[in-house]
């Protein structure tokens, strides 16, 4: 029976360092972001990240346990077989994870988690990501790790399984159960009240140490277990205290057309003939009516990871966008707008269906969850609009045409109706080639109804590469973006051309920001700042909104300007209302950031922390707000 104890306890102390290595490999691997970083501080990641690695370990040991407890009743040879089998999947899935988690990091910025399953339901469109020089980088990484668990265990643990029976099989069967009650608190996390969970590991201010303590098998095994019951997840407040703190974020313009509301909408055309004016915190004047015409053709580009970093007009880089810069001075320009989170799935979500996007998941995952969502096209489409949506990559990329058509659109227009020759992106068609179509698809359009069109970019997405080399000495992201600035200049140039143009609304918004430049962090709010430009002849004339706002207000914005009511997106403000709240929320992996008038507040969920409290005083209620949009979200997100 000696032989079995020892045989459990050093399959489980062997599990340890196998786990514990990844954490500096990890660290090099990203040694850009660990530069800085002493030895001490490797020593600390590891020693932090045992805890995780403790509780896969024991995961790990639970299976072999089993086997070992019917081996007291029924010894043979044949388990050593099973175990090599055993040890040979879960070397392959480990290494695995280790490996897919590595490269990720550095365009996501967290540790792995169940996002990875939704992305893989498309995988060349998830593999088109990533450079072919980085793709056998990883599969040798994957190669080595993977080999090295397997001889290890195969090596110095298979050997350890006895063969020989146990003379006392009840006390034998009862040890093992007793190290089976043992194995289990590691896999609890502790002894404590609180079990496993990621946030245990975090130790620093550097978040990038807290991230490379975390175990990437735990990550996307806890996130796996988050991915259904929301409505549980981030209460923070009771019932009644949450309704009171929404309350000071919710205006009433929300309500649709009643109210404040109901006046703004049905009186419309009397404020086309005399110019009415609200003003906001800063002293300015904003007209309350933006368009010269309440059913115009509207255009809406969302353009792929368009950072307000690259955009001159709205405080970024002034030599990357000259077209979005010059346009800028002809239209509404939005320059305090931020984006609801960090991937495309969700920043469509949140413009087209004034939606926030969650932290620890996305809805477009789920239909039976997004279909129930209002949606801008739905809301147009009921007055009488013809709603197509074009993109130039891979419609069923995460659930994209499933979403599309219950959002409202009766025609999309993807890659597979571009001929081979123009899919020369690895994402699919170019941006020169889809805006080219776009042209001649207006330009060919009856002029009987109006039209909703919505176009989502793509050339800006990793890997970046685009034929066009106007900034390469700026690096690829941002050449890609100039590349992609240049398309809509030509684009918006011959479109001022043809007659549609005087009755024509485009609206410019990203779907989400970008890291640019390198010393921006995942978390900080540079990340989430993007532009919003409304430009075209259906324009009354240029004005410059400076309110905080979320692209997630767009949908109550547009509708309360074509006098349509819009009291079904709850989380959508109209950014002209008088009683308008001004605040940007957005959420990054489980965290969230809130900005208002007082400051910056960031939160880091999993670590039960604030990251960012600029200034200190005030950021309480910065917090508390925050907290009380992410608990009504979820609820929300549970009862759909």
């Amino acid at each position: 029976m000696k032989k079995r104890v020892l045989f459990l306890l050093a399959l489980f102390v062997i599990w340890l360092p196998m786990l514990a290595i990844q954490k500096p490999v990890f660290m090099l691997y990203h040694h850009a972001l660990a530069n800085g970083c002493s030895l001490s501080d490797y020593l600390r990641v590891i020693t932090h990240g045992l805890l995780l690695d403790c509780t896969i370990a024991g995961y790990l040991t639970a299976l072999p346990l089993l086997m070992t407890l019917v081996s007291v009743w029924l010894p043979g040879r044949f388990y050593r077989k099973l175990l090599k089998g055993y040890f040979g999947i879960m070397a392959v899935l480990i290494a695995a994870i280790f490996a897919v988690d590595v490269a990720l990091y550095g365009y996501w910025g967290f540790r792995l988690d169940a996002t990875l399953f939704f992305y893989l339901q498309s995988p060349g469109d998830a593999m088109a990501s990533v450079p072919m020089g980085q793709f056998f980088g990883q599969l040798l990484m994957f190669i080595v790790y993977a080999s090295g668990i397997y001889w290890l265990l195969k090596q110095f643990i298979v050997p350890l399984f006895p063969e020989t029976p146990v003379r006392k099989r009840l006390g034998g069967s009862l040890i093992v159960l007793m190290l089976g009650g043992i194995l289990f608190i590691p896999i609890r996390g502790g002894v404590t009240t609180s079990t496993a969970n990621v946030g245990m590991v975090y130790f620093s201010k550097n978040q990038f140490l807290n991230h490379s303590a975390i175990n990437p098998c735990f990550s996307l095994l806890a996130s796996l277990s988050k991915q259904q019951d929301f409505a549980a997840q981030f209460n923070f407040f009771p019932e009644e205290e949450r309704r009171e703190i929404m309350g000071s974020l919710s205006p009433h313009s929300m309500r649709g057309r009643t109210g404040t509301d109901l006046v703004e909408t049905d009186s419309l055309s009397a404020s086309l003939r005399s110019r009415i004016e609200c003003g906001n915190e800063k002293g300015d004047t904003i007209p309350k009516v933006l368009l010269n015409t309440q059913r115009p053709n509207i255009l809406i580009v969302i353009m792929e990871s368009f950072s307000a970093n690259v955009v001159g007009a709205v405080g970024g880089d002034s030599i990357v966008t000259p077209n979005l810069n010059r346009l800028s001075k002809e239209g509404v320009l939005f320059t305090n707008m931020y984006a609801s989170s960090f991937r495309t799935d969700r920043g469509i979500v949140s413009v087209l269906n004034g939606y926030l996007a969650q932290p620890t998941t996305s809805i477009m995952k789920y239909p039976a969850k997004s279909q129930t969502l209002p949606s801008i096209a739905r809301s147009l489409t009921n007055e009488g609009y013809v709603a197509d949506m074009l993109y130039g990559g891979d419609i069923n990329f995460t659930n994209m045409q499933s979403y599309f058509f219950s959002s409202g659109y009766s025609r999309i227009t993807a890659d597979r109706d571009f001929p081979l020759t123009s899919r020369l992106s690895k994402w699919g068609a170019n941006d020169d080639v889809t805006f080219r179509h776009l042209y001649e698809d207006i330009k060919s359009r009856d002029s009987q109804k109006p039209w909703l069109s919505t176009f989502l970019t793509l050339s800006s997405h990793e890997p970046f590469e685009v034929p066009y080399h106007r900034l390469d000495d700026m690096g690829l992201y941002a050449n890609s973006v100039a590349f992609t600035d240049s398309c809509i200049g030509n684009f918006i140039d011959k479109l001022k051309e043809l007659p549609v143009w005087k009755n024509t609304l485009v609206i410019f918004v990203s779907d989400h920001g970008y890291p640019y430049p390198k010393d921006v962090v995942n978390y900080e709010p540079r990340r989430y700042h993007i532009p919003m430009l409304w430009i075209g002849g259906a324009v009354k004339e240029p004005v410059v909104i400076d309110k905080y706002a979320n692209q997630t207000d767009l949908a109550a914005t547009l509708l309360n300007q074509l006098g349509i009511g819009h009291d079904s997106f709850t989380f959508s403000r109209n950014v002209l209302s008088p009683d308008y709240p001004e605040y940007a929320f957005y959420t990054y992996s489980n965290g969230f950031g809130f900005i208002d008038s007082t400051g910056i507040s960031v939160y880091d969920n999993e670590g039960n922390k604030p990251l960012i409290e600029t200034p200190h005083e005030g950021s309480e209620q910065r917090l508390r707000k925050g907290k009380a949009l992410l608990q009504t979200l979820y609820d929300d997100l549970g009862s759909r």
